[in-house]
């Protein structure tokens, strides 16, 4: 019984083939279409879709190796069958190169020609099924990754929050340095996935504090040596909780929180690193940090004027901030300031930030 409803177009400059074909294929139950030159056949194409092409490849104008390599590219869906003389198998294997499912010799065969039909039709239905599996496949492993990466976000709020019970800065001032930190790489030409990564990183970079005393890290007036000693320890703390190589986001957290309060010419902390040596990371959180613990208000001063801020961050140009990063900040300051008044505070009525400890 004839069940066949594939659409094939056939394509050969001689009449009398296209019009054979046709025959045969409507007998197996086939849809058929032809044309006669490379041209009609590209109208056709754009105009329906075909189960499979049969195309003669010798043909005055675009031979039939133009049409293979042009359904290649604009409708690879179909299945390409090419049909040649017996002194030109060359051409034919070239045809088998370029993406044809097959080709069959003239003089036809038709017992030989269907069966390279259904040969042609069988690997496109093949060839379908294992593309939408892969699509499945790829949706299905997109969605594990956001449930990953929900999770991860997920963790890190609960970091954030714990550390939160100690120094109200976890809050807003948090969330504003992952979103400079964001503008940032992206500014610096760092792929989507790198920017959403350090968005989220960058947050955790004083999670350490939750490590330093309250004496120390809520007092009000000027630190002393010994006390300033302790708080440093904070970036070796964040270090630790954050250690976890099997986890890129918080490898990134983990750099970042062992790196921002290295400076350019290596008079910074923990390591004393100096120039390149310095993550990018860290020295990306290293401007957007001070900067924002200097237009905010602190439990030892409330904030200073942005003017009197920028100064500052200048003054640290190539020996506190890596010059070329500082230049970015700087043309990137309307984007901070839209990030600024666009983040609330979650909890007004807690009081000021804690010490920035730069």
């Amino acid at each position: 019984m004839k069940h066949n409803r594939e659409k094939i177009l056939i394509v050969d400059d001689e009449p009398y083939i296209t019009e054979l074909l046709a025959r045969w294929f409507t007998i197996e139950g086939f849809r058929c279409v032809t044309a006669s030159s490379g041209e009609e056949a590209l109208g056709l194409l754009a105009a329906e879709t075909f189960d499979l092409v049969v195309s003669d490849i010798s043909m005055p104008g675009m031979t039939g190796i133009d049409l293979l390599k042009t359904i290649r590219n604009l409708w690879s869906d179909s299945a390409v069958l090419m049909a040649t003389a017996i002194t030109d198998r060359e051409t034919a294997i070239l045809a088998l190169q370029l993406g044809a499912y097959g080709y069959s010799i003239k003089p036809f065969d038709r017992n030989e020609l269907m069966i390279h039909v259904a040969n042609a039709l069988e690997r496109r239905r093949v060839t379908r099924l294992m593309r939408e599996y892969e699509r499945d496949l790829e949706e299905k492993v997109r969605a594990r990754t956001a449930q990953v990466r929900q999770r991860e976000e997920q963790i890190i709020v609960r970091l954030l929050s714990a550390s939160g019970y100690r120094d109200d800065e976890t809050g807003a001032h948090s969330r504003r340095i992952g979103l400079y930190s964001a503008v940032m790489a992206r500014e610096l030409g760092w792929d989507a996935q790198a920017v959403d990564d350090i968005r989220i990183a960058a947050p955790m970079h004083d999670v350490g504090k939750i490590g330093i005393p309250d004496r120390v890290l809520q007092k009000p007036g000027k630190l002393t040596p010994e006390e300033f000693e302790i708080i440093k320890t904070h970036t070796l703390i964040g270090g630790t909780i954050l250690d976890d190589p099997d986890i890129p986001l918080l490898r990134m957290a983990k750099e970042i929180a062992l790196a921002h309060h290295e400076k350019w010419d290596g008079s910074g902390y923990p390591s004393g690193l100096s120039g390149e040596a310095i993550p990018e990371t860290g020295r990306i959180v290293a401007v957007v940090d001070v900067y924002d613990a200097l237009v905010n208000d602190r439990c030892y001063r409330p904030a200073l004027p942005e003017e009197e801020a920028l100064s500052i961050l200048s003054d640290g140009r190539g020996k506190h901030f890596d010059p070329r990063m500082l230049d970015r900040f700087f043309g990137l300051l309307p984007q901070f300031r839209r990030i600024r008044e666009e983040v609330r505070e979650q909890h007004d009525d807690r009081g000021p930030a804690g010490r920035p400890s730069s």
